[in-house]
């Protein structure tokens, strides 16, 4: 069995580490650069980082910030944010990153899942998915919505749907974030998580929800989660990445050690 990994997420707005609660009130935390660094040496198994207001904004990501967190960390990092092209994914990974991940981009133009691919591999490709629950529906027959630009605007897209049309392109790893759940400390969406990651053959990171080890025991089996991403419960320092190994460690599951 592969080791379950535990990444913490850095949203980041206009260079700083931000946070908030569904996607709304956002507050400033700190130096996405030092928490990376801490984060790493902490045994973090990757960092995401997202520019969470580039895909809003219509601009590309601040690169040089994506330059500062590789420097610092040595381990997978993976970047997303108004990426919108193969030379965007390729400006990325030559600042540092080893994965690219692609959101609302890839809802306008599904294209770009299948020419990242191409030109990096899909182990390099990760969609991002922001997921609201809605009445099920004709065109959402699964009762979760993909929702873009930021949690934004609805696509009256049928979650599952994409996810699995986007492993079909070509994607090699999704990351799945519930809206309902973002920045709660109530748990992870176990519902919407299962049901992605029983459905398509790639690694599903789950996000969105994560206040207690007990929630990502819960996500990492009831949820068949891959991975499981993690912010306020490290970002104000309930928990360190040391303490939630060693709960489940605890559990029995399987995690990295840290070293």
């Amino acid at each position: 069995m592969l080791s379950k990994r535990i990444i913490p997420c850095l949203d980041v707005r206009e260079g700083t580490t931000t946070k908030g609660i569904k996607f709304k009130g956002n507050v400033d935390i700190g130096d996405p650069v030092k928490m990376a660094r801490n984060y790493y040496e902490q045994g973090a198994d990757e960092i995401v980082f997202y520019d969470i207001t580039a895909s809003s904004d219509r601009r590309g990501i601040m690169i040089e910030v994506v330059r500062r967190v590789a420097r610092e960390i040595f381990i997978p990092f993976s970047v997303g944010g108004g990426i919108r092209s193969v030379a965007e994914m390729r400006d990325v990974l030559l600042a540092g990153a080893e994965k690219v991940s692609v959101n609302s981009a890839a809802v306008r133009n599904p294209g770009v899942i299948s020419e990242g691919a191409r030109a990096f591999g899909s182990q390099c490709i990760v969609i991002g998915m922001d997921v609201k629950r809605v009445p099920a529906s004709p065109a959402i027959p699964s009762g979760y919505e993909v929702v873009i630009d930021g949690g934004r605007k609805p696509m009256a897209m049928d979650a599952l749907r994409w996810a699995q049309e986007a492993e079909k392109l070509g994607a090699g790893e999704i990351c799945l974030n519930s809206i309902d759940a973002d920045g709660t400390q109530d748990g992870y969406e176990l519902t919407l998580t299962r049901l992605i990651s029983t459905s398509v053959g790639i690694p599903v990171i789950a996000s969105g929800g994560a206040g207690r080890p007990e929630h990502l025991a819960d996500v990492l089996t009831r949820g068949c989660a891959d991975a499981a991403l993690i912010a306020s419960m490290v970002h104000y320092g309930t928990y360190t990445i040391r303490e939630i190994k060693t709960y489940l460690n605890q559990q029995n599951i399987k995690v990295r050690e840290v070293w």
